[in-house]
């Protein structure tokens, strides 16, 4: 496979901004940090903490985007685009086939406790799980590779999953990628003070997170059901077509 640019579509809450901070840490890498989020806001109409600062200051036409960030160059390396996955709502997925596309879920159970401490109530929008399906099934109508990874993978075994992420990408695994400095980057969104103080005192992943959990106070709901569901059609594509 030839070198192509790096992009994570990933739901909110899934290790994302960590696996930027280990990529940014390679010292090959140009990352953005959800380049589409301002072209989601206006399409959308959605609040968000930080969505006036979002529009004030983000490119909004979807098209500029994508040439200025997904299609730049970076002679030094390779660029990485960090993405929540329904940034590409209504949008012609065409420039995905010019990017290397890993898809990072986790079990809703641990997004939903962890998202609505600043999202009351979030909705099937707002935690992607469909956007992420959607990516996959044009990829493989396309005829695409893509890699799909668990952020549990992530934090149980770091750099298994990491040479696996290189490997796919067509790029060497580097031990820097474990490690990082605590604090902000200059990458870093404007609502990274509403979401990353944990990310900010990380130095690593954090240790892996358990497998068995009572999620009884979200069986009820009827789109937690839904979102569990779309959840496990995910894994079923964990073995991808690369």
């Amino acid at each position: 496979m030839t070198k192509k640019n790096i992009a994570l579509w990933s739901g909110p809450r899934n290790l994302s901004t960590a696996l930027m901070y280990s990529f940014i840490n390679r010292g090959d890498c140009k990352a953005y940090d959800e380049p589409l989020f301002g072209y989601f806001l206006k399409q959308t109409g959605v609040w968000r903490p930080s969505r006036d600062e979002v529009m004030n200051t983000f490119e909004l036409d979807s098209k500029k985007v994508i040439e200025n960030c997904f299609e730049s160059e970076n002679k030094s390396g390779f660029v990485f685009t960090k993405n929540i996955a329904n940034h590409v709502v209504d949008l012609d997925l065409s420039f995905l086939i010019n990017q290397r596309n890993i898809v990072l879920t986790r079990h809703p159970y641990h997004v939903l406790k962890s998202y609505t401490k600043n999202i009351d109530q979030p909705t099937l929008l707002d935690l992607a799980y469909q956007q992420q399906l959607e990516i996959i099934d044009y990829l493989k109508k396309n005829n695409q590779p893509y890699l799909l990874i668990e952020a549990k993978d992530i934090k149980r075994n770091s750099e298994l999953a990491l040479k696996a992420l290189c490997d796919f990408c067509d790029i060497t695994f580097t031990d820097k990628m474990l490690k990082w400095a605590s604090g902000k980057r200059s990458e870093d969104g404007p609502w990274d003070k509403y979401w990353y103080q944990n990310v900010h005192k990380s130095t690593a992943f954090i240790s892996s997170e358990s497998t068995t959990f009572d999620d009884s106070e979200y069986r009820q709901n009827k789109m937690y059901q839904k979102v569990v569901k779309q959840y496990q059609q995910l894994v079923e594509h964990k073995t991808s077509n690369q």
